[in-house]
């Protein structure tokens, strides 16, 4: 079997199949991260271009990872120091690479639509690691997997995303992915960071944390993008914490087990306390484990893929 697209741009629009192919995959390649020998031999004598023209750990890292596992030939590429500082565009970078006999790109850009931009200039098959606030689609995937794997099933969870929708990629490549599994997805934030007209994609939003904790299975809580402040969106951290800041006290009045996510890096106190994030019921440090499973899966789809 085989994925539809020879790119994984993001996830609105992907069918049902497709995801279920990549979180199947994911599941054979986490039993190879529990081995002594973590590696494969898939994409041998392959090689990934990694283009990062935002700052990155968790995600460069997972690709890295997942990429050397899979026994490719990885060249790492930052936006710092090089033809990009001299003005070079997208464009003639990504092409340059190319004719260095590249055979895959996974990219990260601050602008919206470049993955999309690229994989129509480059033969190479292009994944996008975020681009903008448009989408992350393996931050959605290994979302799902770390669901799917607690509670066996997708369908019927009830997942609310808590935070700033408006600016997240992560939260977007959620709806669109969770919606397709069949997941009930809530939204709650301040009426600033909610996207005017987003209920049109199958949510519904939420402007008081405590009236949709009772309601769900899941909180995936958005981090708090600090460097965004400057806009105004709302009056101080402390506020924000006041009102929308996911702690222990909110969660326990539910009665019940509620899992908590966080795609990292955590504003502890501000969206997320210190004690949910490091308790029982918080999956957080498996979605980063997941991640490479989820990465290896994707890459391997698309890298032995005949399209």
């Amino acid at each position: 079997m085989s994925l539809q697209s020879r790119h994984l741009l993001g996830l609105d629009g992907v069918p049902k199949q497709d995801i279920e192919l990549i979180l199947d995959t994911a599941v054979s390649f986490k039993e190879v991260l529990e081995r002594p020998i973590k590696k494969v031999p898939p994409l041998q004598g392959k090689t990934i271009a990694n283009l990062f023209f935002e700052s990155s750990t968790r995600t460069r890292i997972s690709f890295e990872l997942a990429e050397r596992r899979l026994s490719a030939d990885v060249v790492s590429f930052a936006a710092a120091g090089s033809s990009v500082s001299k003005g070079e565009t997208l464009k003639d970078t990504a092409r340059n690479i190319e004719a260095m006999k590249i055979d895959m790109v996974v990219i990260r850009h601050a602008s919206a639509g470049a993955a999309h931009f690229l994989s129509r200039v480059v033969k190479a098959n292009v994944l996008n690691a975020g681009d903008g606030a448009h989408e992350h689609p393996t931050q959605a995937l290994l979302d799902m997997f770390t669901l799917r794997e607690k509670y066996g099933t997708l369908k019927g969870l009830r997942v609310c995303i808590v935070g700033d929708v408006l600016h997240s990629r992560v939260a977007r490549s959620n709806i669109f992915g969770l919606t397709t599994m069949g997941v009930e997805v809530s939204l709650c934030g301040p009426a600033t960071l909610m996207p005017r007209h987003i209920e049109q994609l199958g949510v519904r939003v939420f402007n008081t944390l405590d009236d949709v904790i009772p309601s769900v299975d899941v909180l995936n809580v958005l981090r708090v993008q600090l460097e965004r402040q400057q806009g105004g969106f709302f009056p101080s951290l402390r506020e924000y914490h006041r009102f929308f800041g996911v702690t222990k006290e909110r969660v326990d009045r539910a009665g019940r087990a509620i899992t908590i996510m966080h795609p990292g890096p955590i504003n502890r106190d501000v969206e997320l306390s210190a004690d949910l994030a490091d308790g029982e019921h918080s999956v957080i440090l498996e979605q980063v484990t997941n991640g490479v499973a989820v990465r290896m899966a994707a890459l391997y789809l698309l890298g032995t893929s005949s399209k």
